[in-house]
């Protein structure tokens, strides 16, 4: 993951839809919700909450299946790790006290 990448990665995150947006296509897994069911979740309405999964989507932590008139969307689990991988690396140059939180047990 480039820098570029990464800052608009944490900027779309540091929205406080767009996280709750993320948490709750977490929850859903792999099957993702409609963009719909993501608005309720969000307490967004159906306008604002496409402005923000298209953010979520530019950064690639989010996918997109159109199926017949719906959209469903997901996380995109690679993406989300690549981040956290950037920030440990890269970024934290791979501290072991900054790594213990990810292994850690009070962590989740």
């Amino acid at each position: 993951m480039d820098d570029t990448l990464a800052l608009a990665s944490f900027l779309a995150l540091s929205n406080a839809t767009r996280l709750k947006i993320l948490k709750c296509l977490v929850s859903a897994g792999t099957d993702g919700m409609l963009a719909g069911d993501v608005a309720l979740a969000a307490d967004a309405t159906p306008s604002r909450a496409s402005f923000h999964l298209a953010n979520l989507q530019e950064t690639g932590m989010i996918t997109s299946t159109r199926k017949s008139r719906h959209i469903s969307y997901a996380v995109n689990y690679d993406a989300v790790g690549e981040l956290m991988k950037y920030l440990l690396q890269d970024c934290c140059q791979n501290n072991e006290t900054v790594r213990m939180c990810c292994t850690s047990s009070e962590c989740c």
